[in-house]
This record gives C-alpha cells, sequence and structure tokens, in this order.
C-alpha cells in the first residue's frame, strides 16, 4: 500500500511515471563553505588593490592586479559549475508503459567504418549486432554499415553475422542478455553453471 502511494505522487500531470528522475547531490556543506572562504579571500585582495595604489612599480601593480582578477574570474565559473550539483538518472522501462508499441518512432542507426586495420572487421560486426538487439521493436529500427574504406573483409564479415544474428538477436531477447555486443558479453560474462539450460544455450552461442 505504501509502495503504491509513493508511485502516485511521483506520477506526472498525464498520470505516467517519469522517465528520468534528477537527484540534487549531497554533502556538499564542507565545498560550499571552502568556496565561500575564497570568495571573501578575494574581496580583501582586491579591496587592498584598490585602496593601496603605488607611486613606483605601476606596471608591477597592473600585472599583479590582472592576473588576480583572471584568477578571480577562473575561480567563479568554477565554483558555479559545482555550487549545485545534481544527478539525472533514466528509467528505459518505463518507456514501453507510456507508449504503444505502433507510437514509437522508426530509429535509424548508421555505424561509420573507414579502415580495417585501425578498426577490426570483428568489432564492427559486434557493434553492429549490438545495435541490432536493442530493446525496441525490430521493424521499427533499421541498422546501416557504411564503409568508407571499401574493405571487402569488412562486407565477408557482416555477411558472416547475418548468420550468427539469427542466433544471437533471439538469444538475447529471450535471456535479457547485457551487453548485447558479443565480444563485450562472452569478455564479463562467466559461463553459467547453475542453471543448465543457460549453460547449453550460452555454450551454443559462444562455440558459433
Amino acid at each position: 500500500m505504501e509502495w503504491r502511494e509513493g508511485e502516485e505522487k511521483r506520477m506526472g500531470k498525464n498520470g505516467y511515471l517519469p522517465l528520468f528522475e534528477t537527484r540534487p547531490a549531497r554533502g556538499l556543506v564542507f565545498f560550499r563553505s571552502y568556496a565561500a572562504s575564497i570568495f571573501i579571500g578575494i574581496c580583501f585582495i582586491c579591496f587592498h588593490r584598490v585602496s593601496y595604489f603605488p607611486v613606483t612599480e605601476r606596471w608591477v601593480w597592473v600585472g599583479m592586479f590582472v592576473a588576480e582578477l583572471w584568477f578571480s574570474f577562473y575561480f567563479f565559473i568554477t565554483v558555479i559549475v559545482k555550487w549545485n550539483p545534481v544527478f539525472r538518472s533514466t528509467f528505459k522501462d518505463r518507456l514501453s508503459s507510456r507508449y504503444e508499441e505502433e507510437e514509437l518512432p522508426g530509429v535509424d542507426i548508421f555505424v561509420c567504418t573507414a579502415d580495417p586495420r585501425l578498426e577490426p572487421p570483428t568489432m564492427v560486426v559486434s557493434t553492429v549486432l549490438s545495435v541490432m538487439a536493442y530493446d525496441y521493436p525490430p521493424h521499427k529500427l533499421s541498422v546501416y554499415l557504411s564503409d568508407d574504406g571499401c574493405s571487402d573483409l569488412t562486407f565477408y564479415a557482416l555477411l558472416e553475422a547475418s548468420g550468427f544474428a539469427q542466433l544471437w538477436l533471439p538469444f538475447c531477447r529471450k535471456l535479457k542478455v547485457e551487453p548485447t555486443s558479443p565480444e563485450a558479453y562472452f569478455q564479463t560474462t562467466p559461463e553459467p553453471v547453475d542453471d543448465a539450460f543457460m549453460a547449453n544455450e550460452w555454450l551454443i552461442i559462444k562455440v558459433t
């Protein structure tokens, strides 16, 4: 009951839960106290420079005053940025509850590559497969590979990946795989030993 009341409070005027949340940073007392002390010091320095103008060595005074003004300007710019920081987190799972599948727009994604020596075809293909496995209606998602170098190696790697995608994409959608890049997934995810079904699926995909 308390959970439901909390959810209702967070709902917007349209009756849906927000797609993102903004949280202010905490523990800023020390930083703000430090910034305030620096500001007071800058005020004393400026007051001293304005109230005391030397008769000799005026250029030295001007140079010091300009340097202090520049430091003050840099300090104010830095403090303004850090004075009240906020953190934003998104809720991707709430997007599907707000919009019907047919209301979602079509999305075109371009993956660009040029030199197969600097960008290995395995990395490029893994990126393409990762994008294709997005949690988005497949008929509204189009992925294009732009190969400026016109490498035959990249072409044949993509041709092989089209066959692997028939296994990889259902595997990602069925088991909610994260990350969806095959290369990153098999480097970071150990073989599941507790779940026999998952272990069998994992082995088939990896061997393929």
